[in-house]
């Protein structure tokens, strides 16, 4: 064979492969609104920054006519490439391909560019499309997800693993995704459950769509198992984009800085009389958030989950930074089993990659409830407060209102070792409201009185003149100022600036014991 016709064959060989399952599975894929493997690396990357791994990799297999269809990639295509000019590798399922089922050597593709990511310190994104193990291999494909399910554990906490689920993910393929980051799903063409539909109505007898069981919306609201929801892939994979732009390369990196914005001038204003003077009155902590952060910068996460808290990635001063704040518009801002677990899981992530983390705070305390107690409210808030003992990022707290009970020390207190505790002359930070903590001192007191209920309002006024400020936990040092809420965004930048090169220390442990 001579030199052109060994060209003309690997050319030939390329241009196969990059058809995956033909000409007709593409189109299926597109006429359900979904985009190929390919076309989905083309959006994310940067243009022409793919390098791809293993384009010629085909499967073992025998049994059941496999050895009779063969596909170049075998169902996914690896790689790296960039995006906004830093690297990362990617696999992305091919549904074309025997539905984007898993093999062995599918597997070991996967494999292969985690083991490459963890190596040289580089996040790992995969786009997930596939029918699951592939049966007709039995236990190999089992095996191979056990082999990329042991490398999501070793990874997690090193460099960032981001999970795009853009088609079916059920049975155990679930798995990969949960132990990853974070999670996208795609509105009406992605579903994820470990028992489909009518496994479910065989044991059950329940009648459910895989969409009402398993559906982006579904993750994202009531499971709380997927951080995104978007319309399309295209969405989608602009939307990792955006997230990639906060998360540093590994552990071992700082954050990502860029140019300061200046925050909307008339947000900015609006902080000197957010908060209403009617303690029981609601207003939106992302109002506050968008006044003190760079203009537009605010991207949330874990929205339409446990609304009572609000978390996501912002920049200070140009800075990549992690919020936690409690929603005064939902549930009056309580924490619950849920937000708990949100706030929980989102710190120890921050902490894990180098990001600092401030803290909006305006909590009532826990909420009170069979429901809660009996579902385990006492582990799931000592979740998040063991995620802010640990952390050793620097740690801020804003006190915007309300500070009360307990739940004030797990809302990053100075107790904890935050670095940097403010409160704004609206606080309130006390063991309970003024008009709980009467019902209990003076209950003799008012019971005797001739008008019980204008004794009360009395000593509310009394006890609230008393505590219902922030110059108690001041005089203590537990608050290191009380601040104007126009200077929040300055006060906070300095803070950072100072504790960029913070250094903090853990004892010794093989691993912690976190309240699982």
């Amino acid at each position: 064979m001579e030199k052109n016709e060994k060209v003309e064959r690997l050319e030939k060989l390329r241009e196969q492969s990059k058809l995956g399952g033909g000409k007709a599975r593409i189109e299926k894929q597109h006429e359900k609104g979904k985009l190929t493997a390919r076309e989905r690396i083309d959006l994310l990357l940067d243009k022409g920054s793919f390098d791809e791994i293993d384009a010629f990799v085909t499967h073992r297999s025998t049994a059941f006519g496999l050895d009779e269809q063969q596909f170049l990639g075998d169902g996914v295509v690896t790689g790296h490439g960039k995006v906004h000019g830093k690297p990362v590798y990617v696999f992305s399922q091919d549904f074309t391909v025997f539905g984007g089922s898993l093999s062995e050597t599918h597997a070991e593709k996967i494999c292969k560019v985690m083991d490459l990511a963890l190596k040289n310190g580089i996040p790992v994104i995969g786009l997930n499309d596939s029918g699951g193990a592939r049966i007709q291999e039995g236990v190999s494909s089992l095996g191979g997800y056990a082999e990329v399910f042991w490398r999501n554990s070793m990874a997690s906490g090193v460099i960032p693993q981001i999970s795009a689920i853009m088609g079916p993910c059920a049975g155990g393929a679930v798995y990969s995704p949960a132990l990853t980051d974070f999670i996208y799903m795609v509105e009406n063409t992605s579903y994820m459950f470990v028992t489909g539909p009518n496994v479910v109505k065989t044991v059950t007898h329940e009648e459910v769509t895989s969409e009402e069981l398993g559906g982006a919306m579904t993750h994202n609201s009531k499971s709380g198992v997927a951080h995104f929801a978007t319309p399309n892939d295209a969405v989608c994979l602009q939307d990792i984009r955006t997230l990639m732009s906060y998360i540093p390369q590994n552990c071992e990196e700082k954050v990502p800085m860029i140019e300061s914005k200046e925050p909307d001038s008339a947000k900015a204003k609006a902080l000197h009389d957010i908060v209403p003077l009617n303690p029981n009155k609601p207003y939106d902590i992302k109002d506050v958030i968008e006044g003190v952060v760079d203009k537009e910068s605010f991207y949330e996460v874990h929205k339409e989950y446990a609304e009572n808290i609000v978390v996501g990635f912002a920049r200070l001063g140009g800075r990549s930074i992690g919020i936690v704040a409690n929603q005064p518009l939902a549930m009056a801002g309580v924490l619950d089993i849920n937000s708990s677990k949100k706030g929980a899981r989102f710190v120890r992530f921050c902490d894990a990659f180098n990001i600092p983390l401030v803290v909006f705070e305006d909590v009532p305390g826990f909420l009170p409830g069979t429901d809660q107690e009996w579902g385990g409210i006492i582990k799931d808030g000592a979740k998040l407060l063991y995620a802010f003992c640990e952390a050793t990022v620097p740690k801020m707290t804003v006190i915007t209102r309300k500070a009360y009970g307990g739940a004030y020390d797990v809302m990053n207190s100075k107790h904890i070792r935050a670095d940097y505790n403010v409160a704004w002359p609206t606080s309130e930070i006390a063991v309970m409201g003024s008009k709980g903590a009467v019902e209990i001192i003076f209950r003799r007191e008012i019971a005797k009185a001739g008008d019980p209920e204008a004794k009360q309002k009395e000593l509310e006024a009394q006890y609230a003149e008393e505590f219902a400020h922030p110059y108690r936990a001041a005089a203590r040092g537990f608050i290191d100022d009380v601040i104007k809420p126009e200077e929040t965004r300055s006060k906070l930048i300095k803070a950072l600036e100072v504790s960029q090169n913070k250094v903090d220390t853990v004892p010794k442990k093989k691993h912690d014991n976190l309240p699982l």
